[in-house]
């Protein structure tokens, strides 16, 4: 997959990003520890820089979160795709007891929050 800006905006694939995770935590996701667990935007574009950065900082202003956002932005440098056995790994994998457990319920608070948005 590939971003599509014709597709979706950059500020909701942000939306998405802050919903689906904790930006709170240093290099863990729930039970997950380490660096490859951090909260990281990655762009292409200064305009991509400044978007993360904005939505960083009303972020912040909201009081949404108790704990500062520790999100790196940082420009891309390089880019790996992930493994096969990882790509598509909840649609292959629906009832493996993380994918049930952790993955199932994000798909579905996105599901209802941005419901209006979703393909048809």
């Amino acid at each position: 997959m590939h971003f599509d800006p014709a597709e979706i905006g950059y500020r909701d694939l942000l939306d998405v990003f802050f919903t689906i995770h904790d930006p709170t935590t240093l290099n863990r996701q729930g039970a997950d520890v380490g660096t490859q667990y951090r909260s990281a935007i990655f762009w292409h574009t200064p305009e991509q820089e400044a978007a993360a950065r904005a939505a960083i900082q009303a972020l912040e202003l909201s009081g949404i979160y108790d704990q500062p956002i520790v999100t790196e932005v940082a420009p891309l440098d390089q880019f790996f795709p992930a493994e096969g056995y990882h790509q598509g790994y909840f649609h292959r994998n629906p009832y493996q007891p993380y994918c049930m457990g952790v993955v199932a319920p994000k798909v579905a608070k996105i599901r209802k929050q941005f419901f209006e948005r979703l393909k048809r």
